[in-house]
């Protein structure tokens, strides 16, 4: 029950990946049939990413992941701003910002390490500034109001992601991208520039229905093996290389309009085309079965260890991704790695699967929830799949009583 982690391939993506490795091995750059058949796959999994999420295939470039994805939206914005405040960029703008203005991003407390370390390391190298909004302790969300009161003149993105992945709490986007449109506006007359908004979409997409419409972005970071695609990812760019900029990292052989050169893996791509078409086709199915497996779950830990469960991503009013279950068993022997060791069933995790190595700390992001550290420090996060059935749940109840009661009786 570690789905948030990563999520196995659905047959359907073997599939697609497969017949892409057999018939469509040319270079998609090539002319002749094997090249075009694979430049005409890469153009059908395009437009299958963009109609998942509300885009347009032309805004859609793919990457290697996640990680690559972010930094790139990073990368971009940091280029964007020096190039505006050079003699190439515009008079008014560095008047109002002062020569050798440092560009300032908002981000939160909550973000995967893939936004906040190449944040950090921008401080680091004193070439930007950055606030880390912290999330409510109320709603776990980083709230609108607190993302525009860090606004400066020289604030040049603003990236929060859209569900998190430890305690599954959806954060405010769509607002937020109502009031950045409404402040651009006010900027732009007086001559300060456009904010960008950058959301990263991993854990959202093929757990409820993502639409860049509603979210007001300027970027979206799609992953593919949260998705049960392959490893493999892409980034949303609203209106590419005219109304939003993109610049690249990487210099080659011109492939993805130059902005991602490097030639393509068609059978990713594929699978990642044929994965995005499931989310479409399917995802009210998907949303509905893992809302419902996910309830059963926390009604039989509730059943089973009454008080001792304290739910640490159920915030009053607050909307979280139907699959998630952050919790914590009470008991000073009972910390999550320990329970997880001493399980002979469940497969889960104690957070983000990226910080697996952290021992026994407590996870920074429950405790920037206001989770106390003696509970966040016990803490589980189950994540329930496509496939996870109530039948399986009872198992893994089952195995966690089995498991807290050795513990328990070994102290």
């Amino acid at each position: 029950m570690d789905y948030n982690a990563t999520t196995p391939l659905e047959p359907e993506v073997i599939q697609a990946m497969t017949e892409a490795m057999q018939e469509a091995w040319g270079n998609p750059s090539s002319p002749y049939p094997a090249g075009r058949k694979a430049k005409a796959i890469i153009s059908a999994a395009r437009e299958s990413l963009a109609k998942m999420i509300g885009g347009q295939p032309q805004d859609i470039i793919f990457t290697s992941g996640g990680t690559e994805s972010n930094n790139l939206v990073i990368h971009s914005v940091l280029q964007h701003f020096h190039k505006a405040h050079t003699s190439e960029g515009d008079a008014a703008e560095r008047r109002l910002l002062g020569e050798g203005a440092m560009p300032h991003f908002i981000t939160c407390t909550v973000e995967h390490d893939s936004i906040r370390l190449p944040l950090e390391h921008l401080v680091e190298e004193q070439v930007a500034a950055v606030t880390f909004v912290p999330v409510s302790k109320v709603n776990g969300q980083a709230e609108a109001d607190d993302i525009l009161a860090a606004i400066r003149p020289a604030t040049c993105l603003v990236t929060i992601m859209l569900a998190n992945n430890e305690t599954g709490v959806i954060m405010p986007i769509p607002e937020l991208g109502r009031r950045v449109a409404a402040l651009n506006q006010q900027r732009v007359a007086s001559g300060l520039p456009r904010i960008l908004l950058h959301t990263d979409a991993a854990q959202a997409l093929g757990k409820r229905r993502v639409d860049v419409r509603d979210l007001g972005v300027d970027f979206l970071t799609i992953v593919g093996h949260k998705l049960y695609g392959p490893r493999i990812g892409a980034l949303y760019v609203r209106g590419l290389g005219e109304r939003t900029p993109l610049y690249p990292m990487l210099f080659g052989g011109g492939q993805e309009r130059g902005f991602r050169p490097g030639t393509e893996n068609t059978p990713m791509i594929a699978g990642l085309g044929k994965a995005a078409e499931l989310v479409t086709e399917n995802c009210e199915a998907y949303e509905a079965h893992m809302r419902a497996v996910r309830d059963y779950l926390e009604a039989r830990l509730v059943a089973e260890f009454n008080k001792k469960i304290h739910f640490n991503s159920q915030f009053p009013g607050t909307e979280r991704l139907p699959n998630t279950c952050n919790f914590s068993i009470r008991g000073p022997q009972l910390q999550g790695r320990l329970v997880l060791a001493q399980c002979r069933t469940l497969l889960a995790s104690v957070g983000a699967a990226c910080h697996s190595d952290q021992g026994d700390r407590p996870s920074p992001v429950l405790l920037s929830c206001g989770i106390p550290a003696d509970v966040a420090r016990n803490a589980l996060r189950l994540s329930v799949g496509r496939s996870t059935t109530q039948a399986e749940v009872d198992l893994v109840v089952q195995d966690l009583k089995q498991a807290v009661a050795r513990l328990e009786g070994q102290a």
